[in-house]
Protein backbone atom coordinates (compact mmCIF):
# COMPACT_ATOMS: atom_id res chain seq x y z
CA UNK A 1 0.00 0.00 0.00
CA UNK A 2 2.50 2.53 0.95
CA UNK A 3 4.37 1.67 -2.04
CA UNK A 4 1.17 2.57 -4.32
CA UNK A 5 1.03 5.86 -2.65
CA UNK A 6 4.66 6.91 -2.99
CA UNK A 7 3.88 5.73 -6.86
CA UNK A 8 0.77 8.27 -7.03
CA UNK A 9 2.75 10.95 -4.87
CA UNK A 10 5.63 10.52 -7.92
CA UNK A 11 3.29 10.76 -10.69
CA UNK A 12 2.17 14.06 -9.25
CA UNK A 13 5.45 15.54 -9.50
CA UNK A 14 6.37 14.55 -12.98
CA UNK A 15 3.00 16.09 -13.91
CA UNK A 16 1.90 12.66 -15.39
CA UNK A 17 -1.69 13.06 -13.29
CA UNK A 18 -2.97 15.66 -16.04
CA UNK A 19 -4.32 19.15 -14.79
CA UNK A 20 -6.97 19.63 -16.84
CA UNK A 21 -10.81 19.03 -15.29
CA UNK A 22 -13.72 17.72 -16.79
CA UNK A 23 -16.07 21.19 -15.64
CA UNK A 24 -15.53 24.45 -14.93
CA UNK A 25 -14.86 25.68 -11.50
CA UNK A 26 -15.61 29.40 -12.52
CA UNK A 27 -19.01 28.17 -13.76
CA UNK A 28 -19.79 26.83 -10.65
CA UNK A 29 -18.04 30.23 -8.24
CA UNK A 30 -20.50 32.10 -10.77
CA UNK A 31 -23.58 30.07 -9.70
CA UNK A 32 -23.27 30.45 -6.22
CA UNK A 33 -22.42 33.91 -6.36
CA UNK A 34 -25.81 34.35 -8.45
CA UNK A 35 -27.34 32.88 -6.39
CA UNK A 36 -26.34 34.97 -2.84
CA UNK A 37 -27.09 37.91 -4.75
CA UNK A 38 -30.22 37.05 -6.01
CA UNK A 39 -31.25 36.20 -2.46
CA UNK A 40 -29.75 39.54 -1.07
CA UNK A 41 -31.88 41.75 -3.68
CA UNK A 42 -35.15 40.03 -1.77
CA UNK A 43 -35.27 40.84 1.56
CA UNK A 44 -38.86 40.38 2.39
CA UNK A 45 -38.65 36.71 1.30
CA UNK A 46 -35.87 36.02 3.22
CA UNK A 47 -37.29 37.47 6.36
CA UNK A 48 -40.47 35.40 5.63
CA UNK A 49 -38.29 32.23 5.72
CA UNK A 50 -36.29 32.98 9.12
CA UNK A 51 -39.51 33.42 10.72
CA UNK A 52 -41.06 29.96 8.77
CA UNK A 53 -37.62 28.51 10.20
CA UNK A 54 -37.82 29.79 13.75
CA UNK A 55 -41.16 28.13 14.56
CA UNK A 56 -40.56 25.22 12.67
CA UNK A 57 -37.77 24.98 15.08
CA UNK A 58 -39.57 26.18 18.40
CA UNK A 59 -42.28 23.00 17.35
CA UNK A 60 -39.23 21.01 16.90
CA UNK A 61 -37.67 21.21 20.67
CA UNK A 62 -41.35 21.42 22.10
CA UNK A 63 -41.92 17.75 20.83
CA UNK A 64 -38.20 16.90 21.23
CA UNK A 65 -37.87 17.51 25.03
CA UNK A 66 -41.16 16.04 25.93
CA UNK A 67 -40.86 12.76 24.20
CA UNK A 68 -43.13 12.84 21.65
CA UNK A 69 -42.30 10.30 18.79
CA UNK A 70 -42.56 11.34 15.23
CA UNK A 71 -43.69 9.73 12.20
CA UNK A 72 -40.80 7.47 10.59
CA UNK A 73 -39.78 8.95 7.37
CA UNK A 74 -39.73 7.04 4.14
CA UNK A 75 -35.24 7.04 4.16
CA UNK A 76 -33.00 3.93 3.45
CA UNK A 77 -30.59 5.61 5.62
CA UNK A 78 -33.22 5.95 8.48
CA UNK A 79 -34.33 1.75 8.29
CA UNK A 80 -32.78 0.90 11.78
CA UNK A 81 -35.55 0.98 14.24
CA UNK A 82 -33.22 2.68 16.92
CA UNK A 83 -33.74 6.01 14.74
CA UNK A 84 -37.22 5.69 15.71
CA UNK A 85 -37.48 4.46 18.75
CA UNK A 86 -34.40 5.85 20.45
CA UNK A 87 -35.21 9.80 21.23
CA UNK A 88 -31.87 10.81 21.50
CA UNK A 89 -31.08 9.18 17.65
CA UNK A 90 -34.67 10.08 16.89
CA UNK A 91 -33.98 14.14 17.38
CA UNK A 92 -30.95 13.68 15.74
CA UNK A 93 -32.25 12.25 12.83
CA UNK A 94 -35.32 14.92 12.58
CA UNK A 95 -32.91 17.78 12.99
CA UNK A 96 -31.13 16.88 10.17
CA UNK A 97 -34.07 16.26 8.12
CA UNK A 98 -35.57 19.16 9.15
CA UNK A 99 -32.47 21.34 8.05
CA UNK A 100 -32.49 20.10 5.11
CA UNK A 101 -36.05 20.59 4.02
CA UNK A 102 -35.29 24.07 5.31
CA UNK A 103 -32.08 24.73 3.26
CA UNK A 104 -34.06 23.19 0.21
CA UNK A 105 -36.83 25.90 0.15
CA UNK A 106 -33.96 28.64 0.94
CA UNK A 107 -32.46 27.29 -2.34
CA UNK A 108 -35.82 27.13 -4.38
CA UNK A 109 -36.34 31.00 -3.09
CA UNK A 110 -33.08 32.45 -5.05
CA UNK A 111 -32.87 32.06 -8.31
CA UNK A 112 -30.52 33.06 -10.72
CA UNK A 113 -32.18 33.37 -14.16
CA UNK A 114 -30.56 29.84 -15.77
CA UNK A 115 -32.01 26.93 -15.35
CA UNK A 116 -28.35 25.65 -15.79
CA UNK A 117 -27.41 27.91 -12.70
CA UNK A 118 -30.45 26.69 -10.65
CA UNK A 119 -29.60 22.97 -11.23
CA UNK A 120 -25.88 23.42 -9.68
CA UNK A 121 -27.18 25.52 -6.62
CA UNK A 122 -29.50 22.71 -6.01
CA UNK A 123 -26.57 19.89 -6.73
CA UNK A 124 -23.92 21.61 -4.59
CA UNK A 125 -26.69 21.59 -1.72
CA UNK A 126 -27.48 18.14 -2.25
CA UNK A 127 -23.86 16.93 -2.55
CA UNK A 128 -23.47 19.01 1.09
CA UNK A 129 -26.92 17.36 2.82
CA UNK A 130 -25.57 13.70 1.56
CA UNK A 131 -22.39 14.15 2.97
CA UNK A 132 -23.34 15.20 6.42
CA UNK A 133 -25.71 13.02 7.08
CA UNK A 134 -25.99 11.46 10.88
CA UNK A 135 -25.77 8.34 8.74
CA UNK A 136 -22.37 8.99 7.56
CA UNK A 137 -20.52 9.49 11.39
CA UNK A 138 -19.88 6.89 13.69
CA UNK A 139 -20.53 9.04 16.65
CA UNK A 140 -24.45 9.23 15.35
CA UNK A 141 -24.90 6.53 13.79
CA UNK A 142 -26.37 3.67 16.44
CA UNK A 143 -25.37 0.54 13.93
CA UNK A 144 -22.18 1.93 13.34
CA UNK A 145 -21.78 2.37 17.76
CA UNK A 146 -23.59 -0.84 17.72
CA UNK A 147 -20.55 -2.74 15.80
CA UNK A 148 -17.91 -0.71 17.27
CA UNK A 149 -18.86 -2.31 20.93
CA UNK A 150 -19.03 -5.42 18.95
CA UNK A 151 -15.74 -5.57 17.64
CA UNK A 152 -14.06 -3.51 19.97
CA UNK A 153 -13.32 -1.03 17.72
CA UNK A 154 -11.79 -3.82 15.01
CA UNK A 155 -14.41 -2.61 12.33
CA UNK A 156 -13.33 1.26 12.28
CA UNK A 157 -9.75 0.26 12.15
CA UNK A 158 -10.69 -2.34 9.14
CA UNK A 159 -12.66 0.25 7.29
CA UNK A 160 -9.55 3.04 7.84
CA UNK A 161 -7.50 0.16 6.14
CA UNK A 162 -9.98 -0.17 3.21
CA UNK A 163 -10.32 3.63 2.23
CA UNK A 164 -6.75 3.72 2.19
CA UNK A 165 -6.09 0.76 -0.14
CA UNK A 166 -8.73 2.43 -2.44
CA UNK A 167 -6.73 5.86 -2.36
CA UNK A 168 -3.84 4.27 -2.83
CA UNK A 169 -5.67 2.47 -6.08
CA UNK A 170 -5.56 5.61 -7.81
CA UNK A 171 -8.97 5.32 -8.66
CA UNK A 172 -11.03 7.33 -5.72
CA UNK A 173 -12.82 6.37 -2.50
CA UNK A 174 -16.04 3.94 -2.62
CA UNK A 175 -14.81 1.16 -5.24
CA UNK A 176 -16.74 -1.76 -3.66
CA UNK A 177 -20.32 -1.43 -3.98
CA UNK A 178 -20.62 -4.97 -4.81
CA UNK A 179 -18.71 -8.08 -4.42
CA UNK A 180 -16.35 -7.76 -8.01
CA UNK A 181 -15.45 -11.74 -8.28
CA UNK A 182 -19.55 -12.69 -8.05
CA UNK A 183 -20.31 -12.81 -10.96
CA UNK A 184 -18.07 -13.73 -14.61
CA UNK A 185 -19.63 -12.72 -17.70
CA UNK A 186 -20.69 -15.80 -19.96
CA UNK A 187 -21.29 -17.98 -17.03
CA UNK A 188 -22.96 -16.16 -14.15
CA UNK A 189 -24.04 -12.86 -15.96
CA UNK A 190 -25.07 -12.29 -19.28
CA UNK A 191 -24.94 -16.35 -20.10
CA UNK A 192 -28.01 -16.75 -22.00
CA UNK A 193 -26.81 -18.81 -25.51
CA UNK A 194 -26.33 -17.02 -28.28
CA UNK A 195 -23.08 -16.03 -30.75
CA UNK A 196 -21.80 -13.08 -32.58
CA UNK A 197 -22.95 -13.30 -35.96
CA UNK A 198 -21.67 -9.82 -37.41
CA UNK A 199 -18.75 -7.31 -36.29
CA UNK A 200 -17.68 -4.23 -37.64
CA UNK A 201 -15.16 -1.54 -35.60
CA UNK A 202 -18.62 -0.34 -33.71
CA UNK A 203 -20.16 -2.80 -32.39
CA UNK A 204 -20.62 -6.79 -32.42
CA UNK A 205 -24.16 -8.37 -33.09
CA UNK A 206 -25.48 -11.29 -30.83
CA UNK A 207 -28.18 -13.27 -31.48
CA UNK A 208 -30.04 -15.61 -29.02
CA UNK A 209 -30.40 -19.13 -29.32
CA UNK A 210 -33.85 -20.25 -29.54
CA UNK A 211 -35.47 -22.06 -26.85
CA UNK A 212 -39.21 -22.44 -28.45
CA UNK A 213 -39.69 -24.91 -31.49
CA UNK A 214 -41.77 -21.51 -33.16
CA UNK A 215 -40.69 -17.99 -32.51
CA UNK A 216 -42.71 -14.78 -34.23
CA UNK A 217 -41.70 -13.63 -37.39
CA UNK A 218 -40.74 -10.35 -36.77
CA UNK A 219 -37.06 -10.50 -34.73
CA UNK A 220 -36.27 -8.22 -32.03
CA UNK A 221 -33.16 -5.59 -32.04
CA UNK A 222 -31.90 -4.32 -28.59
CA UNK A 223 -29.83 -0.53 -29.13
CA UNK A 224 -28.15 -0.11 -25.79
CA UNK A 225 -26.45 2.91 -24.68
CA UNK A 226 -22.98 3.80 -24.94
CA UNK A 227 -22.03 4.31 -21.32
CA UNK A 228 -22.45 0.66 -20.10
CA UNK A 229 -22.35 -2.96 -21.45
CA UNK A 230 -25.01 -4.06 -23.11
CA UNK A 231 -25.85 -7.29 -20.77
CA UNK A 232 -28.33 -4.81 -17.82
CA UNK A 233 -30.94 -6.65 -20.01
CA UNK A 234 -28.72 -10.17 -19.14
CA UNK A 235 -28.26 -10.69 -16.13
CA UNK A 236 -28.48 -13.48 -13.80
CA UNK A 237 -31.19 -15.88 -15.48
CA UNK A 238 -34.01 -15.04 -13.45
CA UNK A 239 -33.58 -11.28 -13.59
CA UNK A 240 -32.98 -11.56 -17.29
CA UNK A 241 -35.03 -9.68 -20.06
CA UNK A 242 -33.37 -11.74 -22.59
CA UNK A 243 -33.72 -15.11 -21.53
CA UNK A 244 -37.08 -14.29 -20.59
CA UNK A 245 -37.98 -12.83 -24.59
CA UNK A 246 -36.24 -15.96 -25.99
CA UNK A 247 -38.63 -18.38 -24.34
CA UNK A 248 -41.50 -16.08 -24.92
CA UNK A 249 -40.49 -17.45 -28.40
CA UNK A 250 -38.88 -14.10 -29.83
CA UNK A 251 -35.82 -14.06 -32.04
CA UNK A 252 -33.53 -11.71 -29.71
CA UNK A 253 -30.61 -9.71 -31.23
CA UNK A 254 -28.79 -7.40 -28.92
CA UNK A 255 -26.03 -4.40 -30.48
CA UNK A 256 -22.96 -5.32 -28.31
CA UNK A 257 -21.15 -1.63 -28.53
CA UNK A 258 -17.03 -1.61 -28.80
CA UNK A 259 -15.21 -0.01 -25.97
CA UNK A 260 -13.63 2.99 -27.60
CA UNK A 261 -10.01 3.57 -27.21
CA UNK A 262 -8.26 6.64 -28.57
CA UNK A 263 -8.49 5.05 -32.31
CA UNK A 264 -12.12 5.88 -32.13
CA UNK A 265 -11.87 9.37 -30.93
CA UNK A 266 -13.65 11.04 -33.94
CA UNK A 267 -16.84 8.72 -34.13
CA UNK A 268 -19.57 10.43 -33.76
CA UNK A 269 -23.16 10.35 -33.22
CA UNK A 270 -23.69 10.38 -36.55
CA UNK A 271 -21.18 7.10 -36.99
CA UNK A 272 -22.92 5.62 -34.68
CA UNK A 273 -26.05 5.83 -35.57
CA UNK A 274 -25.23 4.83 -39.71
CA UNK A 275 -22.26 2.19 -39.06
CA UNK A 276 -23.75 1.61 -35.63
CA UNK A 277 -27.82 1.44 -35.50
CA UNK A 278 -28.61 1.22 -39.26
CA UNK A 279 -25.93 -1.29 -39.80
CA UNK A 280 -27.37 -3.73 -37.29
CA UNK A 281 -30.80 -3.54 -38.36
CA UNK A 282 -29.59 -4.68 -42.33
CA UNK A 283 -27.51 -7.34 -40.52
CA UNK A 284 -30.70 -8.42 -38.88
CA UNK A 285 -33.08 -8.55 -41.68
CA UNK A 286 -30.60 -10.32 -44.38
CA UNK A 287 -30.67 -13.13 -41.50
CA UNK A 288 -34.22 -13.29 -41.28
CA UNK A 289 -35.83 -11.71 -43.77
CA UNK A 290 -37.78 -9.44 -41.65
CA UNK A 291 -37.79 -5.63 -40.47
CA UNK A 292 -36.87 -5.94 -36.84
CA UNK A 293 -39.16 -4.89 -33.98
CA UNK A 294 -36.22 -2.27 -32.09
CA UNK A 295 -35.96 -1.92 -28.17
CA UNK A 296 -33.76 0.68 -26.62
CA UNK A 297 -32.58 1.80 -23.13
CA UNK A 298 -31.52 5.70 -22.23
CA UNK A 299 -29.04 6.75 -24.83
CA UNK A 300 -29.51 3.77 -27.12
CA UNK A 301 -33.34 4.59 -27.43
CA UNK A 302 -32.03 8.37 -28.46
CA UNK A 303 -29.72 6.62 -31.03
CA UNK A 304 -32.90 5.09 -32.51
CA UNK A 305 -34.97 7.87 -32.95
CA UNK A 306 -32.36 9.53 -34.56
CA UNK A 307 -31.94 6.44 -37.15
CA UNK A 308 -35.59 6.15 -37.66
CA UNK A 309 -35.84 10.15 -38.63
CA UNK A 310 -32.72 8.72 -40.94
CA UNK A 311 -34.42 6.01 -42.54
CA UNK A 312 -37.70 7.61 -42.76
CA UNK A 313 -35.90 10.73 -44.65
CA UNK A 314 -34.49 8.25 -47.18
CA UNK A 315 -38.05 6.28 -47.74
CA UNK A 316 -36.76 3.46 -45.93
CA UNK A 317 -38.83 3.58 -42.89
CA UNK A 318 -40.13 0.08 -43.70
CA UNK A 319 -36.89 -1.51 -42.34
CA UNK A 320 -38.57 -1.24 -39.26
CA UNK A 321 -41.42 -2.73 -38.19
CA UNK A 322 -41.92 -0.81 -34.61
CA UNK A 323 -39.64 0.31 -32.18
CA UNK A 324 -39.85 0.96 -28.26
CA UNK A 325 -37.43 3.16 -26.09
CA UNK A 326 -36.92 2.96 -22.64
CA UNK A 327 -35.97 5.76 -20.19
CA UNK A 328 -34.83 7.56 -23.70
CA UNK A 329 -34.85 11.70 -24.03
CA UNK A 330 -35.72 12.95 -27.44
CA UNK A 331 -36.49 16.66 -26.13
CA UNK A 332 -33.68 17.78 -23.86
CA UNK A 333 -35.63 20.86 -22.58
CA UNK A 334 -36.31 19.17 -19.12
CA UNK A 335 -33.29 17.87 -17.68
CA UNK A 336 -33.86 18.65 -14.27
CA UNK A 337 -30.09 18.74 -11.80
CA UNK A 338 -28.48 17.47 -15.03
CA UNK A 339 -28.34 21.06 -16.31
CA UNK A 340 -26.16 21.57 -14.15
CA UNK A 341 -23.99 20.15 -16.27
CA UNK A 342 -24.94 21.57 -19.54
CA UNK A 343 -23.73 24.81 -19.35
CA UNK A 344 -20.64 26.27 -21.71
CA UNK A 345 -17.89 26.61 -19.15
CA UNK A 346 -18.36 23.23 -18.55
CA UNK A 347 -18.67 21.90 -22.37
CA UNK A 348 -15.41 23.74 -23.15
CA UNK A 349 -13.66 22.30 -19.85
CA UNK A 350 -14.65 18.96 -20.98
CA UNK A 351 -13.94 19.48 -24.45
CA UNK A 352 -10.64 20.36 -23.00
CA UNK A 353 -10.75 17.14 -21.22
CA UNK A 354 -11.23 14.88 -24.07
CA UNK A 355 -8.57 16.17 -26.33
CA UNK A 356 -5.85 14.16 -25.09
CA UNK A 357 -6.95 11.34 -24.79
CA UNK A 358 -9.28 11.13 -27.13
CA UNK A 359 -11.99 9.84 -25.20
CA UNK A 360 -13.92 9.95 -21.34
CA UNK A 361 -13.60 7.08 -19.19
CA UNK A 362 -15.73 4.96 -17.92
CA UNK A 363 -14.58 5.91 -14.36
CA UNK A 364 -15.35 9.57 -14.81
CA UNK A 365 -18.66 9.06 -15.96
CA UNK A 366 -19.68 6.48 -12.84
CA UNK A 367 -18.63 9.03 -10.55
CA UNK A 368 -21.20 11.46 -12.45
CA UNK A 369 -24.14 8.95 -12.48
CA UNK A 370 -22.84 7.84 -8.47
CA UNK A 371 -23.09 12.21 -7.70
CA UNK A 372 -26.53 12.23 -9.06
CA UNK A 373 -27.70 9.30 -6.38
CA UNK A 374 -24.56 9.76 -3.92
CA UNK A 375 -26.81 8.24 -1.11
CA UNK A 376 -27.00 4.79 -3.12
CA UNK A 377 -24.13 4.40 -5.00
CA UNK A 378 -21.72 6.71 -1.98
CA UNK A 379 -22.77 7.15 0.97
CA UNK A 380 -24.32 4.12 1.65
CA UNK A 381 -20.88 2.40 0.85
CA UNK A 382 -18.76 4.34 2.58
CA UNK A 383 -21.15 3.34 6.08
CA UNK A 384 -21.05 -0.61 5.28
CA UNK A 385 -16.99 -0.68 4.09
CA UNK A 386 -15.18 2.26 5.75
CA UNK A 387 -17.50 2.20 8.96
CA UNK A 388 -19.24 -1.15 9.48
CA UNK A 389 -16.48 -3.11 7.69
CA UNK A 390 -19.30 -5.38 5.92
CA UNK A 391 -18.49 -7.51 3.20
CA UNK A 392 -19.50 -5.79 -0.19
CA UNK A 393 -22.94 -8.42 -1.26
CA UNK A 394 -23.35 -10.01 -4.69
CA UNK A 395 -25.19 -7.39 -6.87
CA UNK A 396 -25.63 -8.25 -10.29
CA UNK A 397 -27.00 -5.38 -11.84
CA UNK A 398 -24.26 -2.97 -9.47
CA UNK A 399 -22.05 -5.39 -11.15
CA UNK A 400 -23.42 -4.18 -14.42
CA UNK A 401 -23.38 -0.74 -13.43
CA UNK A 402 -19.90 -0.81 -12.14
CA UNK A 403 -18.50 -2.47 -16.11
CA UNK A 404 -18.81 1.18 -17.58
CA UNK A 405 -17.23 1.66 -21.07
CA UNK A 406 -15.70 4.95 -22.53
CA UNK A 407 -17.27 7.12 -25.02
CA UNK A 408 -15.15 8.61 -28.10
CA UNK A 409 -15.06 12.53 -27.86
CA UNK A 410 -16.35 13.45 -30.90
CA UNK A 411 -19.67 11.40 -29.91
CA UNK A 412 -19.60 13.51 -26.54
CA UNK A 413 -18.85 16.41 -27.97
CA UNK A 414 -21.93 16.36 -30.53
CA UNK A 415 -24.14 14.87 -28.03
CA UNK A 416 -23.57 17.62 -25.61
CA UNK A 417 -23.69 20.39 -27.76
CA UNK A 418 -26.44 19.74 -30.81
CA UNK A 419 -28.62 17.78 -28.36
CA UNK A 420 -28.22 18.29 -24.76
CA UNK A 421 -27.22 22.33 -25.26
CA UNK A 422 -29.20 22.75 -28.40
CA UNK A 423 -32.02 20.08 -28.37
CA UNK A 424 -31.99 20.00 -31.70
CA UNK A 425 -33.71 17.20 -32.00
CA UNK A 426 -36.47 19.22 -31.29
CA UNK A 427 -36.98 21.20 -34.83
CA UNK A 428 -37.37 19.81 -37.77
CA UNK A 429 -33.66 19.47 -39.67
CA UNK A 430 -32.51 21.43 -36.60
CA UNK A 431 -30.10 17.63 -36.58
CA UNK A 432 -28.21 16.04 -39.68
CA UNK A 433 -26.70 12.77 -39.85
CA UNK A 434 -24.60 11.61 -42.77
CA UNK A 435 -26.12 14.97 -44.60
CA UNK A 436 -29.69 13.67 -44.10
CA UNK A 437 -32.09 16.85 -41.82
CA UNK A 438 -33.84 14.26 -38.89
CA UNK A 439 -37.16 15.28 -38.69
CA UNK A 440 -38.53 13.51 -35.62
CA UNK A 441 -42.01 14.16 -36.48
CA UNK A 442 -42.48 12.42 -39.86
CA UNK A 443 -41.94 9.44 -38.51
CA UNK A 444 -44.29 6.69 -39.94
CA UNK A 445 -43.33 3.83 -37.24
CA UNK A 446 -45.25 2.69 -34.59
CA UNK A 447 -43.82 3.44 -31.43
CA UNK A 448 -44.10 2.76 -27.92
CA UNK A 449 -42.26 4.95 -25.17
CA UNK A 450 -41.84 3.94 -21.55
CA UNK A 451 -40.94 5.95 -18.83
CA UNK A 452 -40.07 4.76 -15.13
CA UNK A 453 -41.27 6.97 -12.20
CA UNK A 454 -38.28 6.90 -9.94
CA UNK A 455 -36.14 8.19 -13.02
CA UNK A 456 -33.39 9.74 -11.82
CA UNK A 457 -31.52 10.03 -15.28
CA UNK A 458 -34.31 10.89 -17.87
CA UNK A 459 -37.34 12.15 -15.64
CA UNK A 460 -40.58 10.49 -16.34
CA UNK A 461 -42.11 13.90 -17.13
CA UNK A 462 -39.75 14.67 -19.75
CA UNK A 463 -39.92 11.14 -21.43
CA UNK A 464 -43.56 11.55 -21.24
CA UNK A 465 -43.37 14.76 -23.61
CA UNK A 466 -41.17 13.35 -26.42
CA UNK A 467 -43.50 10.12 -26.27
CA UNK A 468 -46.19 13.15 -27.44
CA UNK A 469 -44.06 14.98 -29.69
CA UNK A 470 -43.80 11.27 -31.40
CA UNK A 471 -47.37 10.26 -31.47
CA UNK A 472 -45.96 7.33 -29.61
CA UNK A 473 -47.79 5.33 -27.28
CA UNK A 474 -46.93 5.25 -23.69
CA UNK A 475 -46.25 3.30 -20.44
CA UNK A 476 -45.26 4.50 -17.06
CA UNK A 477 -43.16 1.73 -14.76
CA UNK A 478 -42.31 2.10 -11.74
CA UNK A 479 -38.96 2.71 -9.97
CA UNK A 480 -35.99 3.86 -10.59
CA UNK A 481 -33.47 4.28 -14.33
CA UNK A 482 -32.53 0.72 -14.08
CA UNK A 483 -33.98 -1.27 -11.85
CA UNK A 484 -37.61 -0.29 -13.46
CA UNK A 485 -36.06 -1.94 -16.60
CA UNK A 486 -35.36 -4.95 -14.86
CA UNK A 487 -38.54 -6.28 -13.50
CA UNK A 488 -39.41 -9.99 -13.99
CA UNK A 489 -43.20 -11.03 -14.07
CA UNK A 490 -42.29 -13.59 -11.44
CA UNK A 491 -40.67 -10.59 -9.22
CA UNK A 492 -44.08 -9.05 -9.26
CA UNK A 493 -42.82 -5.87 -8.05
CA UNK A 494 -42.77 -1.96 -8.98
CA UNK A 495 -46.20 -2.04 -10.88
CA UNK A 496 -46.79 0.42 -13.70
CA UNK A 497 -49.91 2.52 -15.26
CA UNK A 498 -51.41 2.77 -18.47
CA UNK A 499 -53.81 5.51 -19.95
CA UNK A 500 -54.95 5.93 -23.56
CA UNK A 501 -55.60 9.81 -23.06
CA UNK A 502 -52.59 11.99 -24.12
CA UNK A 503 -53.31 15.11 -22.02
CA UNK A 504 -50.48 18.15 -22.14
CA UNK A 505 -49.47 17.75 -19.23
CA UNK A 506 -47.67 14.31 -17.85
CA UNK A 507 -49.09 15.30 -14.04
CA UNK A 508 -52.49 15.07 -15.70
CA UNK A 509 -51.61 11.90 -17.73
CA UNK A 510 -50.97 10.17 -14.19
CA UNK A 511 -54.25 11.71 -12.48
CA UNK A 512 -56.19 9.51 -14.44
CA UNK A 513 -53.86 6.51 -15.70
CA UNK A 514 -55.15 2.89 -14.26
CA UNK A 515 -52.40 0.99 -12.11
CA UNK A 516 -51.62 -2.15 -12.68
CA UNK A 517 -49.83 -4.49 -10.59
CA UNK A 518 -46.32 -6.77 -11.82
CA UNK A 519 -44.17 -5.85 -14.54
CA UNK A 520 -44.56 -4.13 -17.38
CA UNK A 521 -42.92 -7.05 -19.81
CA UNK A 522 -45.84 -9.10 -20.88
CA UNK A 523 -47.87 -5.99 -21.36
CA UNK A 524 -45.22 -4.79 -23.57
CA UNK A 525 -45.04 -8.08 -25.48
CA UNK A 526 -48.81 -8.01 -26.30
CA UNK A 527 -48.04 -4.34 -28.19
CA UNK A 528 -45.26 -6.05 -30.00
CA UNK A 529 -48.06 -8.09 -31.43
CA UNK A 530 -50.34 -5.85 -31.96
CA UNK A 531 -48.09 -4.38 -34.21
CA UNK A 532 -46.72 -7.84 -36.06
CA UNK A 533 -47.99 -10.42 -38.11
CA UNK A 534 -49.02 -12.49 -35.60
CA UNK A 535 -47.28 -15.20 -37.71
CA UNK A 536 -44.82 -17.70 -36.13
CA UNK A 537 -41.86 -19.41 -38.19
CA UNK A 538 -39.88 -22.01 -37.39
CA UNK A 539 -37.35 -21.33 -34.47
CA UNK A 540 -34.23 -19.49 -35.99
CA UNK A 541 -31.23 -21.75 -35.04
CA UNK A 542 -27.59 -19.95 -35.04
CA UNK A 543 -25.45 -22.36 -37.68
CA UNK A 544 -22.51 -19.49 -38.33
CA UNK A 545 -21.07 -17.93 -34.88
CA UNK A 546 -18.11 -16.29 -34.51
CA UNK A 547 -17.98 -16.79 -30.62
CA UNK A 548 -20.44 -17.50 -28.12
CA UNK A 549 -22.33 -14.43 -26.22
CA UNK A 550 -21.91 -12.48 -24.90
CA UNK A 551 -18.87 -11.86 -27.18
CA UNK A 552 -15.16 -10.21 -26.57
CA UNK A 553 -16.65 -6.36 -27.24
CA UNK A 554 -18.68 -6.85 -23.76
CA UNK A 555 -15.11 -8.38 -22.42
CA UNK A 556 -13.07 -5.23 -23.55
CA UNK A 557 -11.15 -3.88 -20.82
Amino acid sequence: MTRRLSEAAEKMMRGDIKASLPFDPFAIAQASTDFALGLAARPADLLEVQITAAQQWGDFWTKALSGQPTEAPRDRRFASPQWQDDPYFRSIRDSYLLASEQLRDLVSLGTNGTDSGNATVRFLLDQYLNAVAPTNFAHTNPEVLKRTKETNGANLVQGFAHLMEDMASGKGIVQRRTDPDAFEKGKTIAATPGQVVFQNDLFQLVQYAPTTDKVAVEPLLYVSPLVNRFYMIDLVPRQSLVKWLVEQGRTVFVVSWVNPTEKHKDKGVGDYVLEGVVEAIGQVRQRTGQSPDLFSFCLGGTLVAIALGYLAANKRAAEVNSATLIGSLVDFADMRDWSAFVHEGHLAALEDHLEAQGYIDSLELQRLFAAMRANDLIWSSVVNHYLLDKPAPPSDLLYWFEDGARIPAAFLKSYNRDLLLENKLKDPAGFEVGGTPIDLAAIPTPMLVIALKDDHVSAWQAVYSGARSLGADFILGGSGHNAGVINPPAANKHGFWTNKARPASADEWLETARRHEGSWWPTWTEWLSGKGSKKTVPARKIEDGMEPAPGSYAKMP
